[in-house]
């Protein structure tokens, strides 16, 4: 067992070095393959490397929908949009500053509140949880509908690059991109098994696992993308990492969730979707302050965040 313990730290050490290594690969090749196409680093965050990075919560989520485990199918993805706004964005910020463009809040900040509290109605309604409350599959098509239109959207009204820069793609680029995502989602994976046991073993149960590490985990990738992005300068990248993998997750991943297995929601369900409204809102109006998301600012949202897991580590 004390053999099993030490090599499950060691893994979960390994995990991190692959997400780090893979996110500085992953930001500076995606930089490059946007640049080549004359697309700016905000649509390369918003689309590839957002949805790259939100692999995990894809799988995680899917494989949840398919076991009919309802409860660890949303709420993976509620929980794991929190945990992006809150220690991802909160945490990147407080390292660096992130610049914020009118364009991201105008367009992409202000799809993501609405889509997020198109959520909340389509699930509660006007009148908060109630025994009946489901999630079905028309509701499931109607947000992932709202995806595929969204991305067609943004390469129709592509934006250019923030910078002139040449055409520097080469198949390296396109390899390395593959690589470092390969990285971040393979130690994401790992990360959120090894330290699912070492958690286990020292008597943390599996409820408050999966509303902790497997949402911190699952969004590990987003965090090393980000953070690597923001120490490069790629405020791009990094804030639209962050708005693209929640919209994957709230229109993609949760709306095929829907349509491969429309269930009941519990009432678990109807707080935790309440603090993403909230924490979307309060994300937006730090954006537009200054249009900059400042380090005072990013200890509040850490601090919300920390504030929610203590809730359910004692609950």
């Amino acid at each position: 067992m004390e053999f099993q313990i030490l090599l499950d730290c060691l893994l979960v050490i390994l995990s991190v070095v692959m997400l780090w290594k893979g996110a500085d690969w992953l930001v500076d090749s995606a930089a490059e393959i946007a640049h080549s196409f004359k697309i700016s680093d905000l649509i390369i965050g918003l689309t590839v490397v957002a949805f790259g990075t939100s692999a995990p919560e894809f799988a995680v989520t899917i494989s949840a929908a398919f076991t009919n485990q309802t409860d660890i199918s949303i709420g993976n993805v509620i929980g794991s949009n929190i945990f992006n706004l809150g220690f991802i964005l909160g945490g990147t910020a407080i390292i660096r500053p992130i610049a914020v463009s009118q364009k991201l809040f105008n367009r992409d900040g202000l799809f993501l509140l609405m889509s997020t509290a198109l959520i909340f109605l389509l699930f509660f309604g006007i009148n908060g949880w109630d025994v009946n409350d489901s999630f079905t599959q028309i509701e499931g098509f109607i947000l992932f509908s709202m995806l595929i239109g969204y991305i067609i959207f943004l390469f129709i009204k592509k934006d250019p690059p923030e910078e002139v820069h040449p055409s520097t793609a080469t198949k390296s680029s396109y390899l390395f991109f593959l690589i470092g995502l390969i990285l971040i989602v393979s130690g994401g994976h790992l990360m959120v098994e090894h330290a699912s046991n070492v958690a286990r073993f020292m008597g943390i149960s599996d409820w408050v696992i999966a509303v902790t590490i497997v949402a911190a985990g699952t969004s590990a990738p987003e965090f090393a993308t980000s953070i690597s992005a923001a120490l490069k300068g790629r405020h791009g990248i990094a804030v639209g990492n962050l708005i693209g993998s929640d919209l994957f997750n709230l229109l993609g991943v949760l709306g095929l969730a829907g349509i491969i297995n429309p269930s009941s929601i519990s009432q678990d369900i109807y707080s935790s979707t309440f603090v993403l409204v909230l924490m979307v809102g309060l994300t937006l109006l730090m954006m537009r302050t200054f249009w900059r998301i400042s380090r005072i600012e990013g200890i509040i949202l850490v601090s919300i965040n920390l504030v929610r897991w203590y809730y359910d580590l004692s609950a």
